[in-house]
């Protein structure tokens, strides 16, 4: 029942495929410490569970654009992957959070953050029990050698089994181009080196055929769409030199021209998987 009420949610978006809904955080009720940015599991006000990721955190709002992206263009092309929200935090929201630590981060975190669905009673991919088919394995491996996503390691495969279903989470460690933000053109066109560590990159045996028909799909105005949901706010950074409309046009150029190169990443990709196998 649990599954059908949120599919019933999410699938009244499809007239709005790139507009994100807009819940209030409404109840902090754990944290969640996988990671160094303090995600939190929280309750809002439509009566669903989310986990947050704050803009407060690590990374700022740098880490949530690159979940935002990523999460979106995955969804775009097919895959699974829980509903990403805009969660906001009012001034008031974790006064009486008796751990200072986290205190601190839900006052910087006012206003806009991210919020992914909660899957309740879903568990971490395990690749020792469950083998993903070849053709899912080399798009999942293309779409992160595409977004830079050095994330999707043995050490923390951020996919989920739910409902015998295999779902991806966790696009914050994508894009890491903008944290340095320097020469990101010629980064665009480069390989991905990291995509050796990838935990499905032993199946990906189909990876020129991921590349060819993922590429078509990811058009000019779909990469648009996706990289306008990004709120204004998060791209007014501290000692930044652009403008935030600047700084929204390098991501879409970024994307564009990434995929314009995209046989560069993909020969890289299937380099690595040669010397494993």
């Amino acid at each position: 029942m649990y599954k059908d009420l949120y599919l019933l949610k999410i699938n009244g978006m499809s007239n709005d495929a790139f507009k994100l809904r807009r819940v209030n955080v409404m109840r902090y009720i754990t944290p969640l410490r996988e990671g160094g940015s303090l995600p939190a599991l929280a309750d809002a006000d439509d009566d669903f569970k989310y986990v947050i990721k704050f803009r407060g955190a690590g990374h700022g709002s740098k880490a949530l654009i690159a979940d935002l992206i990523g999460g979106e263009i995955a969804r775009f092309l097919g895959f699974k992957v829980p509903e990403i929200v805009f969660a906001h935090l009012d001034e008031a929201f974790g006064r009486t959070e008796g751990d200072e630590e986290i205190q601190d981060l839900l006052k910087g975190s006012q206003g806009l953050n991210l919020g992914l669905h909660f899957l309740s009673g879903a568990i971490n991919y395990d690749p020792v029990v469950t083998e993903i088919d070849p053709e899912t394995a080399s798009r999942i491996v293309w779409l992160d050698a595409y977004l830079t996503n050095i994330d999707r390691t043995f050490r923390n495969t951020n996919m989920l089994s739910w409902h015998n279903e295999l779902w991806l989470i966790d696009h914050g460690a994508s894009l890491y181009f903008h944290h340095s933000w320097i020469n990101w053109e010629k980064t665009a066109k480069t390989s991905f080196a990291f995509i050796k560590d990838h935990v499905l990159l032993p199946q990906a045996s189909e990876l020129e055929k991921a590349n060819s028909e993922l590429k078509k799909k990811l058009t000019p105005e779909v990469l648009e769409d996706i990289v306008n949901l990004i709120p204004e706010d998060w791209l007014i950074w501290e000692g930044a030199d652009e403008s935030p409309a600047e700084i929204r046009e390098v991501y879409l150029k970024f994307l564009k021209i990434r995929l314009t190169h995209s046989e560069i990443f993909t020969k890289q990709a299937q380099d690595a998987r040669e010397s494993l196998i």
